[in-house]
């Protein structure tokens, strides 16, 4: 080994796992990639390549005919923890316009697409001034329109924290109007205006800060040779997967997983899990409370 990881420069680490990425992934990697990635020069992007030689010599070499490094037969990563998420998430980013295709770190393409999400309003000064509350924290005066009411009306809310439930963003918050800590649509604050000092705590949000853990299990009236193929679809191990959750967003992980309703209403085939430990966690309690605590 040359120089050790704990001695590398942030930028230089980056561009070692960049390095890595495509290398793992695509199986070769030049300067052109990095200065094309990092916009080094010739001579940042050779001495990358050379500094990650040095570390780890059996990691990749060099292919004259081609003029570009590939991996080597004994690649073991240094830098990068192979992910499959990591990559789709790429793909993903790409697919939604979130990520532009110059910035992500695959070189080349698959063929791919992604179901269209509806782009959520979330306005961008908006979202500014709930961070920078809960940064402060400080309470902020919205302007909200909730579906439970014909026209919006104005709330003291002091946010904490910002979650997302599949589809839509939300800022957790205690409102000041009605005592309690809530789900607010980031897209129905339609206008703010003033801001004050909070003496709330975040840690008094018990469904923020309580998690539970949502374990599920194959439609138990699937053939075994389906339930192991659901059981590979999700990461199972023994029949099983255990899905950490706050306990304030069960409502929305329960409906994103579809065991928001009676198993029993729809074909093993279409359901394909079921919740395992729904008594225990008295699942139906929970939701309809969760579900109360969106407003609007």
């Amino acid at each position: 080994m040359g120089t050790e990881k704990a001695d590398l420069r942030w930028g230089v680490e980056r561009r070692l796992e960049f390095i890595e990425f495509r290398l793992f992934w695509e199986g070769h990697v030049n300067r052109g990639d990095l200065m094309d990635a990092f916009g080094v020069s010739v001579n940042q992007a050779s001495t990358d390549l050379n500094r990650y030689i040095g570390m780890a010599p059996d990691n990749m070499v060099y292919d004259k005919s081609a003029r570009t490094y590939i991996r080597g037969s004994e690649f073991g990563p240094l830098f990068l923890k192979p992910d499959a998420s990591r990559y789709l998430s790429q793909l993903r980013s790409v697919a939604d316009g979130i990520l532009d295709r110059a910035d992500a770190w695959i070189g080349q393409f698959p063929a791919y697409d992604a179901a269209p999400t509806p782009v959520r309003g979330v306005n961008a000064k908006t979202l500014r001034s709930v961070v920078a509350a809960i940064r402060r924290s400080e309470a902020i005066e919205v302007k909200y329109q909730s579906l439970s009411r014909p026209e919006p009306r104005w709330l003291w809310i002091a946010p904490h924290a910002i979650g997302f439930d599949g589809f839509r963003w939300h800022t957790r918050a205690f409102c000041l109007t009605d005592q309690s800590f809530k789900d607010f649509l980031l897209s129905r604050i339609i206008e703010t205006r003033g801001t004050k000092s909070s003496e709330v705590d975040a840690d008094g949000d018990a469904d923020w800060n309580e998690q539970v853990t949502l374990e599920i299990g194959p439609h138990p009236e699937l053939s075994d040779t389906q339930q192991k193929v659901i059981a590979l679809d999700y990461g199972m191990r023994g029949g099983r997967a255990k899905i950490p959750v706050r306990k304030a967003l069960v409502y929305y992980a329960l409906k994103r997983l579809g065991l928001d309703t009676d198993p029993t209403a729809r074909r093993p085939q279409d359901q394909q899990i079921v919740l395992l430990n729904a008594a225990e966690l008295s699942i139906k309690t929970q939701a309809r409370s969760a579900g109360s605590r969106m407003e609007g």
